[in-house]
């Protein structure tokens, strides 16, 4: 038995849908630790497109069973709705194939409303969230005063946890100029929802452990990337929760030792959406042939990414923080036009060369890319499936990147067809 723990790690959209789908044939249980509906999964199976945001991938497979975690935050409305959409596709979501822990936190419709709120009067400051209400959800979390799934269950209860975090919100709203929002027309939309929702609840860490004693592959869902990390990732520009591999862990309800392989979804350039620093970002011309060529547009939102330069230097280090074992480099075949290629390996700050990335936003917002070049292999990639068949210098700049980051590269995807990837290593088998 083997489970494995899949995170991105540069700041996301990396590719990871693909990934995940193929190693979730192969899984019995899939699960979602940690994120929301900000963060989407495309998956392509036999001609046929799924956009996910909350569902975990293996949910578009017979026989296997999809797990939201108690580390998810979950739009209760948004999940119904994407279970619909999901169920127009051939998909059946029932309560043998879908569990949510009955731990997870609720994000409420004043969670968006004050993601929206604060992004608006930041102005130049904004974060760049998907004002989805992740982050209100996560704050409400942590402050002790959220809605559970578990909190649906009784109506008296219910009316307790909803005059408590209102107390909270209305006051910060009254503030704001904005209207407050009314306990009772809140608690009669969650009741009414509540048996859909309810229906797929569980203890979630109960069913790991039985799931464990059955020999079962767990494959583990992350959202998002480990640059993105609260802690370890581009602050205040990241998202609310833990992206990296640990969080698996506690946003399920199992211990360490039920990890045993963390691949880590690495593009063969770099994307960013939203506000922050990005060191290797290209504004030119060649920034918008790897847009365009990578169709880069976020599965959940359609936003523009900001693309640029493989970094060395950040995957090197975001692979240390997170414990990863092995790298699925993506997009290679994005690549191919180009004349030279470019990975950064070390930076500049005032004048200092650091090999990695600062903590400081102002130190990150500063810091100048030194680059080592690499001849480009002006040829197509798209569809290889040997490594053998790839050109010497994609060859080359394969080698190199796995030399300067110090990890293993245990596949290259050529393609967003799942076909299209050459395997070196699988992390079930390892």
């Amino acid at each position: 038995m083997k489970n494995v723990v899949v995170v991105g790690s540069q700041w996301g959209d990396e590719g990871k849908g693909k990934i995940v789908d193929w190693l979730s044939d192969q899984a019995d249980i899939v699960i979602r630790f940690q994120g929301g509906h900000n963060a989407g999964h495309t998956l392509v199976i036999d001609g046929v497109t799924y956009k996910l945001r909350l569902l975990p991938s293996g949910i578009v497979r017979k026989d296997k069973i999809s797990i939201i975690g108690n580390g998810v935050v979950v739009d209760p409305w948004a999940l119904l709705e994407e279970i619909e959409e999901i169920k127009l596709k051939g998909v059946d979501v029932n309560v043998n194939n879908f569990i949510i822990s009955e731990s997870a936190n609720l994000i409420l419709p004043f969670h968006r409303e004050m993601d929206e709120i604060r992004e608006d009067a930041a102005g130049k400051n904004k974060i760049g969230t998907t004002r989805r209400g992740i982050g209100p959800a996560y704050e409400d979390k942590v402050g002790r005063r959220s809605i559970r799934v578990m909190d649906l269950r009784s109506e008296n209860n219910l009316d307790h946890r909803l005059e408590t975090v209102l107390l909270h919100h209305n006051a910060i709203r009254k503030g704001l100029g904005k209207k407050i929002y009314e306990k009772e027309k809140l608690k009669k939309e969650l009741l009414k929802i509540a048996p859909e929702i309810l229906k797929f609840s569980q203890p979630v860490w109960l069913r790991i452990d039985e799931f464990k004693k059955q020999k079962k592959k767990i494959l583990f869902e992350g959202a998002q990337g480990i640059l993105l990390d609260v802690d370890h990732g581009t602050y205040p520009f990241v998202t609310s929760s833990n992206t990296v591999a640990a969080s698996a862990a506690t946003g399920t309800g199992c211990g360490p030792n039920s990890i045993h392989y963390v691949l880590g979804i690495t593009k063969a350039y770099t994307t960013r959406v939203g506000e922050g620093p990005f060191p290797t970002e290209l504004t030119d011309s060649i920034g918008e042939l790897l847009g365009s060529r990578g169709k880069e547009f976020g599965t959940v939102t359609s936003r523009k990414r900001r693309c640029g330069w493989f970094d060395g230097v950040l995957v090197r280090q975001t692979i240390k923080i997170s414990g990863i074992d092995g790298i699925a480099l993506t997009k290679l075949d994005v690549l191919d036009e180009l004349d030279e290629i470019k990975m950064c390996i070390e930076y500049d700050l005032d004048g200092k060369k650091i090999d990695y990335l600062p903590a400081a936003v102002e130190d990150q917002l500063k810091i100048k890319p030194i680059y080592k070049i690499f001849p480009g292999w002006k040829t197509p990639t798209n569809g290889i499936k040997n490594i053998e068949d790839l050109p010497d210098n994609a060859k080359k700049y394969i080698s190199a990147v796995e030399d300067f980051i110090s990890a293993k590269i245990s596949s290259i995807s050529t393609s967003p067809e799942r076909e299209d990837t050459i395997l070196l290593e699988n992390p079930f088998e390892i």
